[in-house]
């Protein structure tokens, strides 16, 4: 569990844009160089240890879930919710464009005390609150990293549900053009009746179109998905 003391929270300049991506992609490079001297090795056992990894898709959710109420209760306390959301969707953005900051958090091959080391150095570099830090950390430490993604999606949902707003999670194989997102945002506020509070994603693995999720629901118009379906067609044929 996390301590729970009060922790003063930072102010924050408006926007780091560029400045905090280029600070992170350096911080991050540095990590992967160093972690990765040993990881081959203990990829190559693990892969001889286990043959395949089944994803548990309910378990991921549930300490997901565990977590992120934990660290939204603290952020509560120490008036810090909106700075750490800040934090964390600026952490979202890094881990859809960053295949190392992917690799790091979901390999096995790199130990929890790596893994801890490299997003300390993340979040100290870029400015996170001292309460994401702290965060961050234990969940290392407790191997739980791999579970960031989950964590993220748990904490605006509790945060969504404390301001009463409707949040709409877009998934695109490529960033959007400011374009593209004004027209997605006047699309989505004309289907649900309201403006959404839009969160984007990127996940090269759907190929092109887009995944909008509003609540529960999935809207999938993914050219992955669309190519799933034609062959599971043709099979069928």
């Amino acid at each position: 569990m996390l301590q729970r003391h009060k922790l003063r929270a930072i102010r924050r300049p408006a926007s780091r844009g560029a400045v905090f991506l280029k600070a992170a992609s350096f911080v991050l490079s540095q990590a992967v160089q160093v972690f990765s001297l040993a990881a081959p090795r203990r990829e190559r056992r693990l892969k001889t240890r286990v043959g395949f990894q089944v994803a548990d898709d309910f378990r991921e959710t549930e300490v997901g879930e565990r977590y992120a109420l934990a660290l939204f209760d603290l952020a509560v306390e120490t008036g810090a919710v909106d700075a750490v959301r800040q934090d964390l969707n600026e952490l979202s953005a890094m881990i859809g464009e960053s295949a190392d900051l992917r690799r790091v958090l979901t390999s096995p091959a790199f130990a929890s005390e790596d893994k801890a080391k490299a997003l300390d150095a993340l979040a100290r570099q870029t400015g996170f609150q001292p309460v994401t830090v702290k965060f961050l950390g234990l969940l290392a430490e407790n191997r739980r990293a791999s579970q960031l993604r989950a964590v993220i999606a748990s904490f605006r949902k509790l945060d969504d549900k404390r301001r009463g707003v409707v949040a709409a999670t877009v998934t695109t194989a490529l960033p959007l053009t400011d374009a593209q997102r004004q027209g997605l945002a006047a699309a989505l506020s004309q289907a649900l009746g309201k403006a959404p509070e839009i969160t984007t994603a990127v996940d090269p693995s759907i190929l092109g179109g887009v995944k909008v999720r509003v609540g529960s629901r999935l809207y999938d118009a993914s050219l992955k998905t669309r190519l799933d379906s034609l062959k599971f067609a043709l099979k069928r044929a």
